[in-house]
């Protein structure tokens, strides 16, 4: 499975928005997902002109979903301690 495939797969049809950025069934984060897509042909912009796009998941627990990739949770390894 291609994250960045131009066509979506056959499962992200299903998908539903997520308001958090976990699974909304049974919460497990996108880092347990079996299958990732990003919609990177459809950007949105933002207000500060900035990109965000379309994230999907398949957990599994058979729940699929989506976010925008403005919603997910800051890196651990983007922490400015790590630079210290």
């Amino acid at each position: 499975m291609d994250a960045f495939a131009p066509v979506p797969p056959e499962w992200t049809n299903k998908a539903i928005h997520a308001y958090e950025f976990c699974c909304p069934t049974c919460r497990a984060s996108s880092r347990e997902a079996e299958n990732v897509w990003l919609n990177r042909r459809s950007p949105v912009m933002t207000d500060n002109y900035r990109r965000k796009w379309q994230e999907f998941y398949q957990c599994r627990c058979g729940c699929v979903w989506w976010a925008w990739s403005s919603d997910r949770p800051p890196s651990e390894f983007s922490s400015s301690e790590l630079s210290t």
